[in-house]
């Protein structure tokens, strides 16, 4: 459903498809499970069949089926907004998910084609399936995303039977015929929760051609050095592929691929804490990079000012490694996630990346 949301570095979400399941660390407590299992319950039949089997108690624990229930008719929504918003896509869902089909994907690249007046954010934790489909090389000669927009195009075309219903008589011309690749409203991010899988993501990203890109660090569960990644030397902006790789450190500025960066804790039951030297860390490598930097929660647990050795007080807990010689470690109290905030260092950070020329 397409709402205002709490989202803070977003205006709107947008959500053709309902469905997920768990992939790494970072989903073991999504809140779209439970925000599913509410919906799916919802007296408004519009909305509870639009989540209907999609999460379902297994194991002891109430999690993602693995059912994708696509929408085709939220589809043609943000045609009927006019004022620019930036939209988070599939709050509630991966479009990279390996159960959504090829022709659906490009049909949501296809409505964002038409509106090139909001500005997209699409994460996913299907960092291969993204790069492939945007940025892979194609066996058969053609330029990277070649396949995606000829989809994209059919999606929209006259001689479809199965066009999108309700887009433009002159769609078609509007989607392809500019030529502009990569849609310069679609941002692509992918989520990095630990060093493991900022190793692993952020490569596939910054071979995949994107007007802008970027790090969703949140629920971060660990340090992240993001010269620690491998990336891909010698590619620009949007040329896909290369066969050339470098350690990020190996260079000044080497994650210049990387055009935003938001860092989060963990909220809601369960969460688990994040020691605020992993966000502070980030914050810094992006000042010296020149990356904006959004800071977006502290999660539950906020620091109580104190550095500690060996045991705690009642109701608090030490978070990450030592941050001094002595062994100092940082002592953390849950305080819900209200209560503790959105400021760093004593200041927020709201910093977005520049926007793309949408020409």
């Amino acid at each position: 459903m397409a709402t205002d949301t709490s989202i803070e570095w977003a205006d709107k979400t947008w959500s053709p498809i309902i469905g997920c399941d768990r992939v790494s660390p970072g989903c073991d407590n999504c809140y779209a499970i439970t925000q599913a299992r509410i919906r799916s319950n919802n007296p408004n039949p519009t909305i509870s069949e639009a989540f209907a089997g999609t999460v379902d108690r297994i194991g002891g624990r109430l999690d993602w089926t693995g059912k994708i229930n696509l929408l085709p008719e939220r589809l043609t929504q943000p045609l009927r907004w006019k004022k620019p918003r930036r939209i988070f896509v599939n709050s509630l869902s991966d479009l990279f998910h390996k159960d959504v089909p090829a022709e659906y994907i490009a049909q949501v690249f296809a409505v964002m084609a038409l509106t090139p007046q909001h500005t997209y954010q699409i994460l996913t934790k299907r960092h291969a399936r993204m790069r492939s489909m945007i940025g892979g090389p194609c066996r058969c000669g053609h330029q990277p995303g070649e396949h995606l927009r000829s989809g994209m195009a059919w999606a929209v075309s006259k001689a479809n039977p199965n066009r999108i219903s309700g887009v433009p008589d002159n769609a078609e011309q509007r989607v392809y015929g500019r030529g502009i690749w990569p849609l310069p409203n679609v941002w692509m991010g992918v989520s990095v929760e630990d060093q493991k899988w900022a190793n692993i993501r952020i490569p596939a990203l910054l071979q995949t051609p994107a007007a802008v890109r970027f790090l969703s660090c949140e629920p971060l569960f660990g340090p992240v050095d993001l010269k620690q990644a491998v990336i891909p030397m010698g590619s620009e902006r949007g040329h896909g592929l290369t066969a050339s790789y470098v350690h990020a450190g190996d260079c000044c500025r080497r994650f210049h691929g990387i055009d935003w960066v938001i860092v989060g804790g963990e909220s809601g039951h369960g969460a688990r804490p994040m020691a605020p030297q992993w966000a502070t860390s980030l914050r810094d490598q992006c000042a010296a990079a020149d990356v904006p930097f959004f800071f977006k929660q502290f999660g539950e647990y906020a620091p109580t000012g104190y550095l500690v050795i060996g045991g705690t007080t009642k109701g608090t807990l030490l978070a990450g490694e030592p941050v001094d010689d002595l062994g100092h470690r940082v002592e953390l109290a849950r305080v819900g996630k209200k209560a503790a905030g959105r400021e760093l260092d004593g200041r927020t950070h709201d910093a977005f990346p520049k926007e793309v020329a949408h020409v």
